[in-house]
C-alpha cells in the first residue's frame, strides 16, 4: 500500500507508513494492485527444439499441451451441445412433435402403417384375434382410436411401445364391414431364404478372409525372421579360408560380439564382419576333425548404453591338413637293405614336424620346407616311422612311413653311405658281416676283395651298371646251419648330359614307324630318342607322364613320356625331351624321359 504522504510502499497489514507514521487508509486500497490487471499469463505450451544433422532446427509443441488444450475444447462443445438439444426438444414440443422422453421413428415409406381400419394388417399383427367375436375387436380398435391425439397421430403399442409412427388418417369404423383373414404371402418366404442365403454367405467371406489372412501374416512373419536373421557366405581373408557374417540393424547402431571382443556399426542396414576360419582352431594342440562348429554371441547396443542380446549365430567351418609331400620312398612301404636309410619330404616352411616323437622342425628348409631325415632301419621286418606335421592355419596331419627289412639269422649290411644314384657306370659298394662267412655278389661287378671277412667281416666290390636308369645290387652272406642273408639295393644309373644327349636318335616319321616296329629290341639296348612337340595332355601326375605328338603338324605319331627330371611339365608347353625306350602304353611307345629343355 502507498503512503499518501511520502510516497512510501507499505505492507497492507501496516496501519501506519513505516517511513513518516501517515495512517493508512485500508477502505480505499484497490482490492488488487492496479499493474496486475495489465499482465498476462503465458499462453503459451513447452514446446521443443530438435536440430537435425544438418543442423536445421524446428520447434514442435509439447503433445500434452494439445491434448488439454482439446480436452478443454471438447468441454465447451459439449455443454453448447447440451444446451442446443434442449432449444430443439422445445420447439419441437410447441410444434406438436413426438415427446422428448421417447424416440421419433422415421417411417420411409418401404414398411406399411399400422392401420386399425385394415382388417389384413390387424390379422397379421394379431392373428389370435377372431373377427367373428366383435367385443375383442371392437376393444382393439376402441383401444386404437383412444390413443389419436388432435393432429391426427396414432401412437400404437402393439407395434412398437417406445416409438411413435407418422401421421395417418383414420377412415370412419363402419366402412369396414369384413375382415379377410390371409396367410402370409410367398415373398415373405423367399425373402428369409435370400436372408439365410446372405448370412451364410457372410461367414463363407469371413473365414475365408481369417483363413488367408492367418497365412499371409504368418508368411510375413516367417519373412520377416528370414530377413532378421543373419547371412553367412564363405570368403577369403589374406588369402586364407574365412566367412563373412553380416547382422541386419538400424544404420548406426553398433553390435558387439563377445568371442571377438570387438564392436562393428550397422551401414547400409548390415554390420559386415570378416573372420579367418583359423581364428577359431589355432590355440587348440589337440587332435582336430576335417570341420568344426563354431557360434557367435551378438549384441546391439542401446542409445542407453545397455547391451540387448540377439540371436545366436552358428556356422561350421572345414580345418584343412598339414600339407606333406613324401619325396622318397615312393610309397609309404617299400623293401630296403641298408642299416640307414635316408627319407625325403616337403612341407610348408615354418612347419612344426616331429618323426616317432623326435622334434625335426629345425632340419626344414626356410624356402623350400624340404626335409631330409637318416632312418635307421633293423633287419627285423617292418620299420614304422609315424611323421606328424602341424602346419600354421592347417591341423596336424600324420603319414607312416613303413620300411620292411627282412630278418636275418646272419647280419648284412652295406655301408651307410652307399650311393642310392650315380652317373658313373661302375660304383664302389662296401659291406660287412659275420667273419668268417662266405659271401657271393649275384650281379655283375669286379673285384671282389674279402680279405678282412675272416677278422672283421668287412668286404668290398664294385658293381657294374648295364642300363640306364634303377640296377638291383644283389648279395649274399651264409654259413653251414644258418639262413642264408641276402641284399637286393637299386642304384639310379644315368650317364651326364654329355655322353647321353649324343647318342639319342631322331623321332621323325622313319624314326617312329622303326621304334614301333622294334620296340622290344629298342627297350633291351635302351635306346636314347629325342622328342620334341607340345604336351598335349596328362596321363598321371605322380609319377608325371604326359602324351606328346612328334609328328612335324604336331597331329602324330604319339609317344607317353615318363618324367624322371627334377621338372614339371605343363600341358599346351613345349620340350625338347632326351628319354630312353621303356615299354608301350596304347599302342603308343612308352619312354623315361631324363632331360628336357624348353628351346
Amino acid at each position: 500500500m502507498k503512503c499518501p504522504q511520502c510516497g512510501q510502499w507499505n505492507k497492507a497489514s501496516f496501519p501506519v507508513c513505516q517511513k513518516c507514521g501517515t495512517p493508512l487508509d485500508h477502505h480505499t486500497a484497490p482490492a488488487e494492485p492496479s499493474w496486475r490487471g495489465k499482465l498476462k499469463d503465458d499462453q503459451r505450451g513447452k514446446e521443443y527444439i530438435r536440430v537435425n544433422e544438418q543442423g536445421e532446427a524446428e520447434t514442435t509443441p509439447d503433445p500434452r499441451d494439445i491434448l488439454a488444450r482439446e480436452m478443454s475444447e471438447l468441454k465447451v462443445r459439449k455443454a453448447q451441445g447440451r444446451e442446443r438439444q434442449r432449444q430443439l426438444r422445445q420447439e419441437g414440443a410447441q410444434r406438436g412433435a413426438a415427446p422428448t422422453a421417447r424416440t421419433v421413428r422415421v417411417n420411409d415409406g418401404s414398411e406399411r402403417f399400422w392401420d386399425p381400419t385394415d382388417e389384413e394388417q390387424m390379422t397379421h399383427i394379431h392373428p389370435t384375434l377372431d373377427p367373428v367375436a366383435g367385443d375383442t375387436y371392437q376393444a382393439n380398435r376402441d383401444f386404437a382410436f383412444e390413443h389419436v391425439d388432435d393432429t391426427g397421430r396414432v401412437y400404437n403399442p402393439m407395434w412398437n411401445n417406445s416409438e411413435y409412427t407418422g401421421t395417418m388418417s383414420l377412415p370412419p369404423l363402419q366402412q369396414t364391414k369384413q375382415i379377410n383373414l390371409k396367410l402370409p404371402s410367398r415373398k415373405r418366404g423367399l425373402r428369409r431364404l435370400l436372408h439365410v442365403l446372405v448370412t451364410l454367405l457372410i461367414i463363407l467371406l469371413v473365414a475365408l478372409t481369417g483363413y488367408f489372412g492367418y497365412h499371409y501374416f504368418t508368411d510375413r512373419q516367417a519373412t520377416r525372421r528370414e530377413e532378421s536373421s543373419a547371412i553367412i557366405t564363405p570368403s577369403l581373408k589374406d588369402e586364407l579360408a574365412a566367412h563373412t557374417v553380416m547382422i541386419p540393424g538400424e544404420d548406426g547402431t553398433q553390435i558387439y560380439i563377445r568371442e571377438l571382443h570387438t564392436s562393428y556399426i550397422v551401414t547400409g542396414g548390415f554390420a559386415t564382419i570378416e573372420i579367418a576360419d583359423h581364428l577359431w582352431y589355432d590355440d587348440k594342440e589337440d587332435m582336430l576333425g576335417d570341420t568344426m562348429t563354431v557360434t557367435l554371441t551378438p549384441f546391439v547396443k542401446t542409445a542407453s548404453g545397455q547391451q540387448k542380446p540377439l540371436d545366436l549365430i552358428t556356422y561350421d567351418i572345414d580345418i584343412p591338413l598339414s600339407p606333406i609331400t613324401l619325396e622318397s620312398p615312393d610309397s609309404l612301404r617299400t623293401d630296403v637293405a641298408t642299416t640307414m636309410y635316408t627319407m625325403r619330404f616337403t612341407v610348408r616352411p615354418g612347419s612344426k614336424v616331429t618323426i616317432n616323437g623326435e622334434d625335426v622342425s629345425d632340419t626344414v628348409s626356410s624356402e623350400s620346407g624340404s626335409l631330409s631325415y637318416n632312418a635307421t632301419v633293423q633287419p627285423i621286418g617292418d620299420n614304422v616311422f609315424d611323421v606328424v606335421v602341424r602346419s600354421q592355419y592347417c591341423r596336424e596331419n600324420l603319414m607312416r612311413v613303413v620300411l620292411y627289412r627282412a630278418p636275418q639269422e646272419i647280419p648284412l649290411d652295406l655301408a651307410a653311405d652307399t650311393y642310392s644314384s650315380t652317373s658313373s657306370k661302375v660304383m664302389k659298394v662296401s659291406a660287412t658281416t659275420l667273419p668268417g662267412t662266405r659271401v657271393e655278389v649275384l650281379t655283375p661287378h669286379s673285384d671282389l676283395d674279402i680279405t678282412n671277412i675272416d677278422t672283421t667281416g668287412a668286404f668290398s666290390f664294385y658293381a657294374i651298371f648295364d642300363h640306364i636308369g634303377y640296377n638291383t645290387i644283389s648279395l649274399t652272406s651264409s654259413v653251414p646251419g644258418k639262413e642264408t642273408s641276402t641284399i637286393n639295393y637299386q642304384v639310379y644309373y644315368l650317364p651326364p648330359a654329355s655322353e647321353y644327349t649324343p647318342k639319342a636318335w631322331k623321332l621323325n616319321a622313319e624314326g617312329y614307324a622303326e621304334l614301333l616296329s622294334n620296340l622290344q629290341v629298342r627297350i633291351e639296348r635302351t635306346q636314347i630318342y629325342v622328342v620334341m612337340g607340345v604336351v598335349q595332355y596328362e596321363v598321371s601326375s605322380k609319377p608325371q607322364m604326359v602324351v606328346i605328338n612328334t609328328s612335324e603338324d604336331g597331329l602324330g605319331q604319339p609317344v607317353l613320356v615318363e618324367n624322371y627330371t627334377n621338372k614339371t611339365w605343363e600341358v599346351g608347353k613345349y620340350y625338347r625331351i632326351y628319354a630312353d625306350a621303356y615299354s608301350s602304353y596304347n599302342n603308343m611307345p612308352w619312354l623315361a624321359g631324363r632331360y628336357s629343355y624348353t628351346n
